[in-house]
C-alpha cells in the first residue's frame, strides 16, 4: 500500500505534541499578521513623506494660500469668506458649486457651514437645496439620515433657519424613501420629535426620561391623522437611546440648546375637569410641555399638556377655593390639545378648556406663571412646530 509522506493523522501524535503543532500554527498566524502590519505601517509612512513633500511644495503656491486664507475668513464671516474665494477666481459663482464646497467641508468650521446654509437670501437658499441634494438618504431609516444631515454642518439656534433646512430635508428624505411617510409635514415633526428624544436621553440635566410609551403617545396622530407604525417609532427610540447623536463642535447656540429648557418642577394642586375636586400632582415643564405626575418616582405622567395655542393667567381668589391659584386656557380654539392615562392605562385626549393649578405660596405660584409664560414666548420655534405638527395632523 502506498503512504503519502504529506499527510499525517493527528491522532499519532500524542496530547503534548498536538498542543506543541497547535501551539505552533497560532504563532505562524501571528507572525503573518504582524508581518501584514509592518507592511500597512510602511506604505502609511510612504504616503505621509509624499503627503508632506506635496505640502511643502504647496505653500507655496499662492493659489494654495489664497485658498486657506478665503477659508479663515469663511470660519469668521461666511459670506465675506465666500465672496473672496469667488473674486480670486478659487470657487465659481454657482449654487451646484458653492454647495459641493461646503459639503466637501475640509478646513471650514461647522457652525459657519451651518449660519452660511440658513441665512434667508435667494443664492443661499439655492446653495441649501443643493447642499442637501448632496446627501444620499436612500433607504436609511430617518434615524440614520438625520444622523448624517446633523453631521454635516451645525444647526443655528434662530427658528426660521432651523425651519427651511429641516424642510429641505424632509422634502430630500421622503423623494428618496417613498412611501415611508404619507406627507413631508410629517417627516419634518418626527424628525424634530427625535432631536427632542436625543436631549431629553443623554442630557445629564434631564431628570425625567422618556420611555418608549411615552415617545409613542407624543407622536399620535401626525400622519395625516392617523398613527405611525409603533414599530417605526421603537426602532427610532431605541436607536437614538443606544447612540446619541454625533454633534459638530458645540458654541452653545444650537438646537440642542435650543429643545432643551427643564424650567421648572415641583408639587402644585391641579382641578380636575369634570369632577372639580383638587388633586396633588408633581408638575414637570420641559421641552415646551408641563407633564403631570402622581408620584415623583413614576416613569409615566398621567397627563402631558403641550403648550400650543395657550395662555396663562392668575385667578383671583374670589374665583377659586384655592389661594395661590393660575390656569392655562387655550386661545383661538375651545379645548386644550393635551392626553392623559385613562383608569385602564390607555393614553385619551384631555376634555380640558382650562387647566387650573394651586401653589403652594404666593413667591411659588409667581415662579410657576413665569417660567411657563417664559417657556410659551422664548422660542418662536416652537409656535411653528406647533403649525407643523397641525398641519401633519389633518387628514387629506
Amino acid at each position: 500500500m502506498e503512504t503519502n509522506t504529506n499527510t499525517f493523522d493527528l491522532s499519532d501524535l500524542t496530547p503534548e505534541e498536538q498542543q506543541l503543532l497547535e501551539s505552533i500554527r497560532e504563532r505562524k498566524q501571528k507572525l503573518i499578521k504582524e508581518i501584514q502590519e509592518l507592511k500597512d505601517e510602511i506604505a502609511e509612512v510612504s504616503n505621509e513623506m509624499e503627503t508632506i513633500e506635496v505640502s511643502d511644495e504647496s505653500k507655496n503656491n499662492p493659489k494654495n494660500k489664497q485658498m486657506s486664507i478665503g477659508k479663515k475668513k469663511f470660519n469668521m464671516d461666511p459670506k465675506k469668506g465666500i465672496e473672496y474665494l469667488i473674486d480670486h477666481q478659487l470657487l465659481v459663482n454657482d449654487q451646484e458649486e458653492v454647495a459641493k464646497f461646503l459639503y466637501q467641508g475640509e478646513g471650514l468650521n461647522k457652525t459657519a457651514i451651518g449660519d452660511y446654509l440658513g441665512e434667508r437670501n435667494d443664492f443661499n437658499i439655492a446653495v441649501l437645496k443643493s447642499f442637501v441634494n448632496l446627501h444620499e438618504f436612500s433607504d436609511m431609516i430617518l434615524v440614520q439620515a438625520l444622523r448624517q444631515f446633523l453631521w454635516s454642518f451645525r444647526l443655528p439656534g434662530e427658528a426660521q433657519k432651523i425651519d427651511r433646512m429641516m424642510e429641505c430635508f424632509a422634502e430630500r428624505y421622503c423623494e428618496l424613501n417613498p412611501g415611508v411617510f404619507t406627507s413631508t409635514d410629517t417627516c419634518y415633526v418626527l424628525s424634530f420629535a427625535i432631536i427632542m428624544l436625543n436631549t431629553s436621553l443623554h442630557n445629564p440635566s434631564v431628570k425625567d426620561k422618556p420611555t418608549v410609551e411615552r415617545f409613542i403617545s407624543m407622536n399620535r396622530g401626525i400622519n395625516d391623522g392617523g398613527d405611525l407604525p409603533p414599530e417605526l417609532l421603537t426602532s427610532l427610540y431605541d436607536s437614538i437611546k443606544k447612540e446619541p447623536f454625533k454633534i459638530p463642535e458645540d458654541d452653545g447656540n444650537d438646537l440642542m440648546h435650543t429643545f432643551f429648557n427643564p424650567d421648572k418642577e415641583g408639587w402644585l394642586c391641579k382641578q380636575g375637569g369634570r369632577i372639580k375636586n383638587w388633586k396633588r400632582r408633581w408638575f414637570i415643564l420641559n421641552d415646551n410641555c408641563l407633564y403631570y405626575f402622581q408620584f415623583t418616582t413614576d416613569k409615566e405622567p398621567k397627563g402631558i399638556i403641550p403648550l400650543e395655542n395657550i395662555s396663562i393667567r392668575e385667578v383671583p381668589v374670589d374665583k377659586s377655593n384655592k389661594p395661590f391659584s393660575f390656569e392655562l386656557f387655550a386661545t383661538g380654539q375651545d379645548i386644550i390639545k393635551a392626553c392623559k392615562v385613562d383608569k385602564e392605562g390607555k393614553v385619551v385626549e384631555g376634555k380640558h378648556n382650562v387647566y387650573r393649578m394651586s401653589a403652594s405660596t404666593a413667591e411659588e405660584k409667581e415662579e410657576w406663571i413665569r417660567c411657563i409664560k417664559q417657556s410659551i414666548s422664548e422660542n418662536p420655534f416652537y409656535d411653528m412646530l406647533a403649525a407643523r405638527r397641525k398641519k401633519a395632523a389633518h387628514v387629506k
